[in-house]
């Protein structure tokens, strides 16, 4: 694998930076080096949560402008909050359903469709999970990031596959979540 950078991008809560940290053991069970940083604002009350994730042999962890192979969108406009990281021929992955900011209540104008069409008509490689149909197949919230992953890995924009994930949910995640975790890979894309 050459270089590759990976941004995941979401709300507090949602498994953004878990999702860094088995994207970096990844890469480095195929003996690759990897480099993480989370920039998180207010991420207990829902706040912004970036996770750049480099892999290969670079000396920065952040993700310069421009330059992201993936964006990992855990709410749509996230996604549209970040495309200024996204090379031109990058691709982005994101979930369907979006979460209303705390400022909504103030203005009313946030639209997760609106950000859909926006990424639609501007990433060519745009890949939608129905994230909650995933999650609720599961019967579990706390999968999201595996379904996302599971997406990603399935489109071949990952740059890992499903086996590897699984491998790294064996290491790094509790025997009891193994079975539900790799349930959200299987179901991702499926329902």
């Amino acid at each position: 694998m050459e270089t590759r950078n990976i941004l995941l991008c979401g709300v507090g809560g949602q498994g953004t930076v878990l999702a860094s940290k088995l994207l970096a053991q990844c890469a480095i069970n195929r003996g690759v080096g990897a480099r993480t940083a989370e920039t998180i604002g207010m991420a207990q009350r829902g706040g912004c949560v970036v996770s750049h994730v480099r892999i290969g042999a670079l000396s920065s962890p952040l993700i310069p402008e421009h330059t992201a192979d993936l964006i990992l969108a855990f709410e749509p406009a996230e996604a549209v909050r970040c495309l200024r990281y996204l090379k031109p021929d990058g691709a982005v992955v994101t979930n369907r359903r979006a979460i209303k900011p705390v400022t909504d209540s103030l203005s009313g104008s946030y639209s997760g469709e609106a950000m859909l069409d926006y990424l639609r008509a501007q990433v060519q490689n745009l890949t939608v999970v129905d994230g909650d149909a995933v999650c609720a197949a599961c019967g579990s919230a706390k999968v999201l990031n595996l379904a996302l992953l599971g997406a990603a890995a399935k489109s071949g924009v990952l740059g890992f596959t499903v086996e590897e994930l699984g491998r790294v949910i064996d290491e790094k995640i509790p025997e009891r979540f193994r079975a539900l975790n790799k349930k959200a890979i299987t179901l991702s894309g499926k329902v």
